[in-house]
This record gives C-alpha cells, sequence and structure tokens, in this order.
C-alpha cells in the first residue's frame, strides 16, 4: 500500500545542509528497502495559486487556499505493507528533515 508522507513546517526557507544530508540519507534508505515511490519538496504557499473552476468560469487567486501557521513543504510517497511500518518509516523521516510529517493512506482503486 502506498501512503502519502507530508512533511509541515512553520517558516518558509530551504533545509540546512546538515538536515539536508540527512533527508538524502533516508532517501537513499527509503530506495535500498523498497520503499520509495516519489518525493518532492514545494514552494512557499506564496507562490501559490488557488483555481475554483466550479461554476461558470475559472476563478484564479494567488497565495494559499488557507492561511495557516503551518504549511505544507514537501512529501514522500512511499511503499510500505501496513501502516504500522508506515508511521515507523515517517518517523524516521521526520528525524531527518527536523519536522513534523503526517501520514496518510493513499486510496487504491
Amino acid at each position: 500500500m502506498q501512503y502519502l508522507v507530508s512533511v509541515i513546517h512553520d517558516q518558509s526557507g530551504l533545509a540546512t545542509p546538515d538536515e539536508q544530508a540527512a533527508i538524502d540519507g533516508f532517501n537513499d534508505r527509503l530506495k535500498a528497502e523498497g520503499h520509495w515511490v516519489f518525493a518532492a519538496g514545494l514552494a512557499s504557499p506564496s507562490a501559490a495559486t488557488v483555481i475554483d473552476n466550479r461554476g461558470g468560469e475559472a476563478l484564479f487567486t494567488d497565495g494559499p487556499f488557507l492561511e495557516s501557521k503551518e504549511y505544507l513543504i514537501g512529501f514522500w510517497i512511499i511503499e510500505a505493507p501496513d501502516l504500522d511500518v508506515a508511521l515507523k518509516l515517517a518517523a524516521e523521516g521526520s528525524k531527518a528533515c527536523n519536522r513534523k510529517v503526517e501520514v496518510r493512506p493513499i486510496f487504491d482503486e
């Protein structure tokens, strides 16, 4: 089963060199153990554009969908046999990037 591990932080800016080295090591381990699917960092919420096309015409709004103290700054998509393994990996990812993470199963159609 696949899981989304969202990285949450309260300030913009890139990882420190030490954090980036720990993230790279964690990514290498995910790949070596067959858990890696995909990962990415995200630009600041100020770079976001929200699009609402539920009406007759698409409405484009600059900035984040929600104003929040914390926001999504990156994510991993991992493969794990069950939630317990996903949570263990997420805890290690949280330590590597020095930020909070949230784990959510990805629906399998």
